[in-house]
């Protein structure tokens, strides 16, 4: 913006007010458009990441579940002899 070091310093002053203005005018629509987008585009990230993480967390618990056989039972007896390997609440 210094007149003495803008290489636009050889133009008249008038041509050279104009050029600025323009570029102004231009810079200032750039950070308007690209804060707008930011303003836009930062939210739907965000609900992006929730749905993905919501899947990922269903895919893992499915991922999970088709390892087990056998019941939620049969995980807590000793193989061997088939005493229950903690207390059961269930009474069984």
């Amino acid at each position: 913006m210094d007149p003495d070091t803008n290489p636009l310093r050889t133009l008249p002053k008038i041509v050279r007010f104009r050029l600025m203005a323009i570029l102004a005018l231009m810079w200032c629509s750039v950070f308007t458009i690209w804060t707008g987008w930011i303003a836009l585009y930062g939210p739907s990230v965000a609900a992006h990441v929730v749905l993905l993480l919501g899947v990922f967390f269903t895919a893992d618990v499915f991922r999970r579940a088709g390892k087990q056989t056998g019941n939620h039972r049969d995980a807590m007896r000793n193989p061997t002899d088939g005493t229950v390997l903690h207390d059961d609440i269930w009474g069984a």
